[in-house]
């Protein structure tokens, strides 16, 4: 039986960048199923700003964890933990959903407070390759048992839609806008000296990653750069931190046409990335975000995971009286790590609006 319709509901998912990102699609159908239902939602602050602009997300309460943690009997960390406190508690939630399964969702699950017939859901098991700690089971009211071998973002569709009793429909959109503050491109990327030429397609390569073992080597990145260059595509670079910067303006260097992006925001990243023609990156988040935006998109992988993080394959068909659709976004698996030579098939297979050849 279907429960009664919630009026507020929180969801809980920290952190990682592509965690969080692989939640949203829960998001757009718990709008479809309830969208008289305001969603608040727990995030890290660091990504605050891209929760912000995933549709239905009402307010966003930011956290800082991490931060906290470090130096936890601090005056600053106190009077912090108190105001994020007073601002979670703020409200009474009909249903609070822990998306995330470890002991730090659990304290905020715990921390926020239920109407009288709220309950608060949680996971009951530890999913393949994902995290999972005792607490958020002990925490929740209703722990729902999810498939073992199951992708990271049907993982929390089937928790919420077990959660609030409502059957999943179609496939999952993330519902991740673009908004205005995207950086300016140089003037050099123009396809010409000729001001009034219209800009080249732009491609991002996305090679920054939390793990050395998840990289693509350097020279790959510049052998890509180059085919995209020879194909009239500009390459943009994306990078998070200072070692990241380095290597892109290594690549950058070694190509015609490229620009290496500056220091930017989460949201100005989703703005910026959203004008791009397409991105070929690594398994990370801001690839993640390249799927979420619907960018034709190659997400390159060593390691045989891409089953769990990767695009889902929605386009085409595997019957033999029907064509096969071109895929706007794909993984690429090898190892050591794929070839140029795969990745670049890869890119030349997306349903992609912009063909320079």
């Amino acid at each position: 039986m279907k429960p009664a319709a919630p009026q507020r509901i929180l969801l809980v998912k920290l952190s990682s960048l592509g965690d969080v990102v692989h939640a949203m699609p829960a998001v757009q159908d718990l709008r479809r199923a309830y969208p008289q239902a305001q969603m608040d939602w727990v995030v890290e602050a660091a990504f605050a700003p891209l929760v912000a602009r995933c549709q239905g997300v009402q307010r966003v309460i930011p956290c800082e964890l991490r931060r906290w943690r470090k130096a936890p009997f601090s005056a600053a960390t106190r009077h912090a933990w108190r105001a994020f406190k007073a601002q979670l508690q703020s409200h009474t939630y009909d249903a609070i959903i822990d998306l995330q399964g470890l002991s730090k969702s659990a304290l905020v699950s715990w921390l926020a407070r239920t109407t009288p017939g709220g309950k608060r859901y949680g996971l009951a098991n530890q999913t393949d390759g994902s995290g999972f700690e005792a607490p958020a089971r002990w925490v929740a009211d209703v722990a729902i048992e999810i498939e073992p071998h199951v992708h990271a973002v049907q993982r929390s569709r089937i928790l919420c839609a077990a959660a609030l009793g409502y059957d999943l429909q179609g496939p999952a959109l993330a519902g991740l806008h673009a908004g205005s503050l995207a950086a300016a491109a140089p003037p050099q990327n123009a396809a010409s000296g000729n001001s009034f030429a219209p800009k080249k397609p732009l491609v991002a390569l996305v090679h920054g990653t939390s793990r050395a073992d998840k990289e693509w080597p350097q020279a790959a990145w510049v052998a890509l750069g180059q085919r995209l260059n020879h194909a009239g595509f500009a390459v943009a670079l994306a990078h998070g931190n200072t070692s990241e910067k380095a290597t892109s303006e290594a690549i950058a260097a070694q190509l015609q046409d490229a620009w290496v992006w500056p220091a930017m925001a989460l949201d100005a990243m989703t703005d910026t990335l959203a004008q791009c023609a397409g991105v070929v990156g690594v398994d990370s988040g801001v690839s993640h975000m390249a799927v979420a935006l619907d960018l034709p998109h190659v997400q390159i992988y060593n390691f045989d995971t891409a089953w769990r993080t990767g695009p889902e394959v929605l386009a085409g068909t595997d019957a033999a009286t029907a064509p096969r659709l071109p895929l706007r976004q794909i993984s690429v698996f090898g190892q050591p790590q794929p070839t140029v030579d795969a990745v670049w098939e890869a890119w030349e297979s997306l349903a992609t609006p912009v063909l320079c050849r």
